[in-house]
């Protein structure tokens, strides 16, 4: 228990420190204080590295996504929902400009996107929204109800609430980083919503290597 405990402490701080460091990245690239030790990332770096928590849920299809099964690979997990009007599809949009831009490198590479509209992120929605952005079979989405979503928010400290108005009944509020696991499963890296799809592609082949 105590060691659960610590490990979510350490969780916690790193990400409140990588998010600083993400939108200090907005526009720009960071570097590690050490190149000698450590690569060269162009998004905002994680310190400490610590592991990603547990993400096992069922993707849009019904069929079951492991973020462990994906080890050796660099993994980019977002949290995003399908009726989202701006930063989703910012997201979304750019990842598939990297992917298009990695080449033989997106073999090394695996997007999951978690909802955070467990209403409004059916089969249906998440089928029509990847066919739109030119992703289907290119990225987990992984759907579920309220209760098993929000299980998975707390453990990746994501913030997620309804902001639902008579003008926008699908408004969400979320955190709307995303998170560069390294091929260790470890969070290294971490990207604003306006990231460059050039960092991705600068990072994918590091985070995977580590």
């Amino acid at each position: 228990m105590n060691a659960r405990m610590s490990r979510g402490r350490a969780l916690a701080g790193a990400i409140a420190l990588i998010c600083a460091l993400a939108l200090a990245a907005c526009g720009g690239s960071s570097s590690s204080s050490d190149p000698a030790k450590k690569p060269n990332y162009a998004g905002g770096i994680a310190t400490p590295q610590v592991a990603a928590p547990p993400l096992k849920l069922k993707d849009s299809l019904g069929q079951p996504v492991n973020i462990d099964s994906y080890r050796g690979k660099a993994v980019l997990v977002t949290f995003i929902y399908t009726h989202c009007p701006d930063v989703c599809p910012l997201i979304v949009g750019h990842l598939h400009t990297a992917l298009e831009k990695l080449g033989a490198d997106a073999n090394k590479f695996q997007i999951i996107a978690v909802s955070v509209d467990p209403r409004g992120d059916t089969p249906k929605t998440v089928k029509k929204f990847l066919a739109a952005h030119q992703m289907t079979g290119k990225m987990d989405y992984l759907i579920g109800s309220r209760p098993t979503l929000e299980k998975v928010w707390k453990a990746w400290h994501i913030a997620a609430a309804s902001k639902a108005t008579k003008n926008n009944p699908d408004a969400v509020e979320h955190s709307a980083l995303v998170y560069g696991i390294n091929g260790s499963g470890k969070i290294t890296t971490i990207y604003p919503a306006n990231f460059s799809p050039q960092m991705i592609v600068h990072d994918v082949p590091l985070l995977a290597s580590q």
